[in-house]
């Protein structure tokens, strides 16, 4: 009211001061709440519209009662006259009610009727019943002829045409009410059901290509199967691969055995060829040429089938390839959901199948590290029993161990592992999972190089057999070239496997391997040093070879060395010392240098030990040799110098040196020509050591006499100088201290006629002794360089 005039308000809704109804309040209120912002002049207007529309409707609904008026009046009068008619006959005419005629005339025509056409009705109705069923069959069909079709395609395999006609069955009759469907329907599913057992079985049958795995896991996954098929295949492939393993390794363990040939059964059968080409090439390239006179008996063993172990590594890393790869790529399609069609109806799959593998991670890196740790036990249990444990020594090994395998041999199992580990990180499985076979080809490498090592050790000891004692023109035999061959060879045959491949660790990163590795090397060096010693001092009975080769410009002066001779035990020491003087000199030298080039660890220690022990063998060696050669001259000194009753008291005028002098010389020259012939190099220092017995001798006699006349005085100075002056280029401080303790035992010469003799007579003796005094000038120019 506050909002409108009052007599505008009367005007929109006449009387409504007098009767304000409920009606006139709706409509004013409506006016308030929806046109608040209109004008009254429209509003207005908006009413006379809807009056004019109202009496439209009003005179529309009136014309038509009055066009249908005069057939509702008609009706209405033939009404009237029935029932009057009817009133006006009564019911005194019809017995009972006034139908009951008309009843019992429609009852008997229908009785009638029933008779004359009851066998045509029946024969309609179940030809129309025949009709609907035949129309139900055939909009059916489908679903009636789907057991039958899933068997039929089961047989022949046709999985996917089942899983597509299951799906449509499923859509259009999984959820029907019509008994019949749901009993067909429900043949379907038994036969899907057996469909998935079948999927199933054939899922986690073994051996099983990657392809059929993907395929069944697929399948299954469309057919709806409970649980996790992938999940499960790759626990059954797990089993199998571990179980492929131990029954390789129980297959070779019979065959070693010799209890049973070599099962070829599906399992094991991967390739007919149990032993690649690798290892025929290895019998013909590896074996060790050590020179003519160096052959172990161990190089036949190339030519012979490889041993066992050897093969069964090969058979067993390569069955692992065979299967492995499969295997890790049935996880990752596990893992990206690759395993289920890329479409939106399996989305949902993928996701699942992802947030399974996520939970299942640890458990499939389990699976891994026990191939891994299965794989690694049995090569262990085949080549390094020592390092399993006391439980697992039945599990993984079982292996008759009568003789270790051979350096070379274990080179090429490093090189089989290698390879392997080198195909299982190209899977891009992590490196955590791979450790263990690091670990593995790590301790091979450590054995292979002791091996090596030790069978080294045993070739050099029957070096001792092969010595043939002829020397070259330095006097060196053989042996110290076959030595050196032998550490080279060796060490070469191991730079396969000191050399580090991407991802391992330097054999020699232990403290352990190291000082073990240089105790071999030390051993080596000493079972050589043994071996020169035991043939230097070997009796001359056991001496077999009976010739020397000499330098053709040193006439054998004294007929000492011929050839087809028995080498003394003088000879052979010589030779010994020479050959020690080279090793020192060259061979240790050089053997360092390998040592150094391979990664050796001490090799300074090595040369430093093996050069100390070396050195005492020369040592005793050498004093042997003097002993031999110096004592019997030293020996004859006194009786000669007193034959005849020789007095240095009373003697005569001196002649000329004495014949025991002479002959001291001349054995002193055998020594030189010996020695000479067979090594020039050694002349000094035996000359020089002989002299030095001999002059120390001599000074010791000298001092002995308790007097001299003047003739006894002149001839001692006369021997004594004659000496000395004939061994002057192999005098040391030594032997001319001896002398001259020898002279200053001497009363000394007081007249010049004493002086003038003692000239003479020394120019006489060199003179007379010329030829024979010869060797000691000759050698002149090399103690000299020497």
């Amino acid at each position: 009211r506050g909002r409108f005039p009052q007599k505008d308000l009367e005007a929109l809704f006449p009387g409504m001061s007098a009767d304000f109804t409920s009606e006139n309040f709706s409509a004013a209120w409506y006016l308030i709440e929806n046109h608040s912002t209109t004008s009254f002049d429209q509003l207005k207007t908006a009413v006379v519209n809807l009056k004019k529309q109202g009496n439209k409707k009003n005179e529309g609904s009136l014309a038509y009662v009055k066009g249908g008026l005069s057939t509702f009046f008609e009706a209405q009068d033939a009404l009237s006259a029935i029932h009057q008619k009817l009133e006006a006959d009564g019911t005194e005419k019809v017995e009972g009610s006034m139908t009951q005629k008309l009843e019992n005339v429609l009852n008997r025509a229908s009785n009638t009727a029933d008779t004359l056409f009851q066998e045509v009705l029946g024969r309609k109705d179940k030809a129309d019943s025949t009709r609907n069923a035949l129309n139900v069959l055939q909009r059916f069909k489908f679903l009636f002829n789907l057991p039958l079709n899933i068997e039929r395609n089961i047989q022949k395999g046709d999985y996917d045409v089942v899983i597509n006609d299951y799906e449509k069955a499923k859509s259009l009759f999984g959820k029907t009410e019509v008994q019949v469907f749901k009993k067909y329907y429900a043949e379907v599913e038994t036969r899907i059901e057996a469909l998935r057992e079948l999927l199933l079985d054939k899922l986690l049958e073994t051996p099983s290509t990657l392809h059929d795995q993907k395929r069944y896991i697929r399948y299954l996954s469309d057919l709806h199967a409970p649980g996790d098929p992938a999940w499960q295949c790759i626990g059954a492939q797990h089993q199998w691969i571990l179980q492929l393993m131990h029954n390789c390794k129980e297959s070779y363990v019979k065959e070693q055995k010799g209890s049973n040939s070599l099962l070829h059964s599906p399992m094991l059968d991967l390739d007919s060829d149990v032993r690649p080409s690798p290892i025929g090439h290895l019998g013909q390239t590896a074996s060790l040429k050590r020179g003519s006179s160096f052959q172990s008996g161990r190089e036949d063993a190339w030519r012979y089938k490889a041993p066992q172990q050897v093969v069964f590594v090969e058979k067993l890393t390569k069955l692992v390839l065979s299967q492995l790869p499969n295997f890790w790529k049935l996880w990752i399609s596990y893992v990206n959901g690759s395993l289920f069609s890329e479409t939106a109806e399996k989305s949902g799959q993928m996701e699942r199948s992802k947030k399974n593998a996520r939970q299942r991670q640890n458990d499939f890196k389990k699976m891994i590290q026990e191939v891994m740790h299965s794989l690694v036990k049995l090569i262990r249990g085949a080549l390094l029993p020592f390092s399993l444990r006391e439980g697992e020594t039945r599990q993984y090994g079982g292996w008759e161990m009568k003789s270790e395998l051979s350096g070379q041999w274990l080179t090429h199992v490093i090189q089989t592992v290698r390879l392997s580990s080198e195909s299982l990180t190209a899977l891009e499985i992590p490196n955590d999972m791979l450790q263990i076979i690091q670990d593995l080809i790590l301790d091979l490498r450590v054995r292979c190089i002791i091996v090596t090592l030790q069978h080294t050790a045993e070739d050099i000891k029957r070096l001792a057999e092969k010595e043939d004692w002829v020397v070259d023109n330095e006097g060196l035999t053989s042996l110290p070239s076959q030595f050196e061959q032998c550490i080279i060879h060796s060490l070469q045959s191991l730079k396969t496997v000191l050399d580090c491949k991407p991802g391992e660790a330097s054999v020699f990163q232990q403290q352990k391997t190291q000082e073990d590795v240089c105790q071999l090397s030390i051993g080596i060096m000493q079972v050589f040093i043994d071996c020169l010693e035991q043939l230097s001092t070997k009796p001359d009975g056991d001496i077999d070879t009976a010739h020397l080769s000499v330098d053709v410009s040193s006439p054998d002066l004294f007929g000492s060395i011929h050839e087809d001779s028995i080498l003394s035990s003088e000879q052979r020491l010589l030779i010994a010392l020479s050959n020690c003087r080279y090793l020192e000199r060259h061979t240790f030298l050089n053997i360092a240098e390998h040592f150094e080039k391979h990664g050796f660890q001490g090799a300074e220690k090595i040369t430093q030990v093996s050069m100390e022990s070396l050195k005492e063998l020369d040592q005793r060696l050498f004093e042997m040799y003097i002993e031999f050669k110096a004592d019997p001259i030293v020996g004859s000194l006194e009786p000669g110098i007193y034959a005849g009753y020789f007095d240095w008291k009373d003697c005569l005028v001196p002649a000329g040196v004495r014949n025991y002098l002479k002959e001291a010389l001349v054995n002193i020259i055998a020594v030189h020509a010996e020695v000479f012939t067979i090594s020039k190099d050694l002349v000094p220092r035996v000359m020089a050591r002989v002299v030095e017995a001999v002059s120390e001798e001599l000074s010791r006699l000298m001092q002995c006499v308790s007097s001299f006349s003047k003739n006894g005085a002149l001839q001692a100075r006369l021997e004594i100088c004659a000496l000395r002056d004939t061994v002057a280029i192999y005098l040391t401080p030594e032997s001319n201290s001896s002398f001259k303790q020898a002279l200053e035992a001497l009363p000394h010469l007081s007249s010049g006629t004493d002086k003038k003799l003692l000239e003479e007579l020394l120019n006489k003796f060199k003179s007379s002794m010329h030829l024979q005094l010869t060797c000691f000038q000759a050698s002149s120019s090399a103690m000299m360089k020497t």
